[in-house]
């Protein structure tokens, strides 16, 4: 047996492969020329098409050569990107502060917690809105995020059912109600029931979650335009009802019966600087001014202006509010210089009769997203259809679903996919996701700053609600596009106003089932069970989508004949195998 003197060549030391370093130069250089060179910064976009005004009744005006489409990840200058993010987050800010705002004015909850609930919304949505423009493989054709210009907010869909939670807590003594010596009764602080809702959410999102992974088709089918359509319609129109109107008129809490003392005898309190009764002629003319200013910027404003008409209507509103003494500074002086999450907590628990709710609203917001990701890869020039738009509907909904829990445990109600920066993509023609994470930068910067949520909370409830009633209109027709795309058969008609008899009924008159089980002997766990009955019957859009659903389902699909109908025996027999070829194909789809 021979042995073997000579020793094996000696290893060579570990490098990196030449292609990998080549990708890291080329990167190295594109970032260098991109933060030192003219063009990196502001390229050759047209600014001034950006932030001129537009004179509409002009004549002669020179018409501007549209500027260039940004793609997802096109290369983009920085200034552009640090303009459009900013626009992106001044375009969405107004819907991130409104509900905690109304959510605190709904518990009576101090200034500082109120502050701080709408930093955290912002701190919140700046974190997971990054993570919904992502498109992170998980494996097996599943990802997280849309990989879209996608940005989340606080849900208006929670908003609405919270406030029906809110009233269930209060009338079973889970809040607590004052009652003053004239007998009159007021609402006392409840910050428990605000940890309630977030455990509930937390909870709830795990069935978003598992949606997730169902194939998009099928949602589609379960929840077509008809189903949408109908619950952001009656998501809006509730909200112009419960919030938008009545802060306009001075306040949504108890001022608003005009009680004869107490302290609400006076909107928001006859503790404000200025308070006066109930839809008072100062209050409704605040309003108006804001609104107005809304209308104004939409026919003079130049894009950038416009796509954040919503923010210059609470600005000219709080100048000339704070001008005649509307405006409480102590909410600013009182608020902190910098904030983050878990300053203040909540005691995260579940109530039970708000389970049920909380999976419908869970159910909605899936839906919302549906068509706000659909509508996101139209304005970003995609494809809507095939297996990457199915792939971007599945990470949307999960990262939706991992971000309602997420946000409970950043003391935030449920985040979603917000539809209204759209808008803002289709006219500044800038899909580019540098632009959102410049979003996500400054809604983090507007969290962070604790002085800015002060100023928000010291804004007016006339002022607010002339801006909100915009806003929540804004919603509703949202859901009349949506239902804009039936073809309205007879079929569609007959679910749409079977859902809607329920939806505009309860919202027209809100009291009808509050007294449905008074008379049902019950032990705690079925009241709990006939209290979230009542929650989802109180809820105009939760009770008419939850018909629209069930009618949907059941109601047989027309077939719409064609204008020459067939006339003799062969021709008819040979439409009803063309139809019946055309059911197994569907079946089959």
């Amino acid at each position: 047996m021979s042995t073997i003197k000579e020793q094996p060549e000696p290893t060579s030391a570990p490098s990196m492969s030449p292609g990998i370093v080549a990708n890291v130069r080329t990167d190295l250089s594109r970032l260098g020329r991109k933060f030192t060179t003219r063009h990196g910064w502001v390229g050759d976009y047209d600014y001034a098409w950006l932030c001129m005004p537009s004179l509409p009744f002009a004549r002669g005006r020179k018409t501007r050569r549209p500027p260039p489409f940004y793609s997802l990840d096109a290369d983009m200058p920085l200034v552009l990107a640090i303009a459009c993010g900013l626009q992106h987050a001044l375009a969405m800010l107004a819907g991130l502060i409104t509900p905690p705002i109304i959510f605190a004015s709904s518990l009576n909850l101090d200034a500082s917690t109120s502050a701080y609930m709408i930093s955290a919304s912002l701190i919140g949505c700046g974190i997971l809105s990054s993570v919904q423009m992502s498109r992170l493989p998980l494996g097996r054709g599943y990802y997280l995020g849309t990989g879209l210009l996608s940005v989340v907010g606080t849900s208006f869909a929670t908003l609405s059912t919270a406030n029906s939670i809110f009233n269930a807590m209060y009338a079973d003594g889970t809040c607590p109600t004052i009652t003053a010596a004239d007998g009159t009764t007021s609402r006392g602080a409840c910050p428990d029931a605000y940890g309630m809702v977030l455990g509930t959410s937390l909870v709830a999102s795990f069935l978003e979650i598992f949606l997730s992974f169902v194939p998009a088709r099928a949602l589609k089918r379960v929840f077509p335009p008809m189903v949408t359509g109908t619950v952001i319609l009656m998501i809006g129109a509730s909200l112009v009802g419960s919030s938008g109107i009545p802060n306009w008129g001075g306040g949504s809490n108890n001022c608003q019966s005009r009680p004869s003392s107490g302290i609400f005898q006076l909107c928001p309190t006859i503790n404000a600087p200025r308070p006066l009764p109930w839809g008072s002629p100062e209050f409704i003319g605040l309003g108006f001014l804001s609104f107005v200013s809304i209308i104004l910027t939409e026919l003079f404003g130049s894009p950038f202006m416009k796509n954040i008409s919503i923010i210059v209507g609470l600005a000219v509103g709080c100048i000339v509010a704070g001008a005649v003494g509307y405006i409480d500074s102590s909410n600013i002086n009182s608020a902190p210089a910098i904030t983050f999450l878990w300053v203040h907590t909540f005691k995260i628990r579940v109530y039970g009769p708000a389970v049920l709710p909380m999976l419908a609203v869970y159910i909605s917001l899936m839906m919302e997203a549906i068509g706000d990701i659909t509508a996101t890869a139209e304005v970003s020039r995609l494809e809507v259809d095939g297996e990457e738009f199915d792939s971007r509907i599945q990470g949307g909904l999960l990262s939706d679903g991992i971000g309602g829990f997420l946000s409970a445990l950043f003391t935030v109600t449920p985040l979603s996919v917000f539809a209204q920066n759209n808008g803002v993509v289709a006219i500044t023609r800038c899909a580019n996701r540098s632009a959102g994470r410049w979003c996500c930068f400054f809604l983090l910067l507007f969290g962070i700053i604790g002085k800015i949520s002060g100023v928000f909370l010291s804004i007016p409830n006339s002022v607010l609600g002339g801006v909100t009633t915009f806003l929540f209109a804004s919603v509703a027709v949202s859901g009349l596009r949506v239902l804009s795309f039936l073809s309205f058969t007879r079929r569609d008609r007959f679910v749409l106003a079977a859902a809607l008899s329920f939806g505009f009924g309860n919202l027209l008159v809100p009291d009808i089932f509050t007294h449905l089980f008074d008379n049902v002997v019950a032990n705690r766990a079925l009241q709990g069970f006939l209290n979230s009955i009542t929650i989802i019957l109180e809820t105009p859009f939760l009770i008419a989508g939850l018909v629209a659903v069930v009618l949907n389902l059941i109601l047989p699909h027309e077939h719409p004949e064609p204008i020459d109908g067939p006339s003799t025996d062969a021709e008819i027999v040979a439409a009803e195998e063309h139809l019946s070829s055309e059911r197994d194909s569907v079946h089959k789809a």
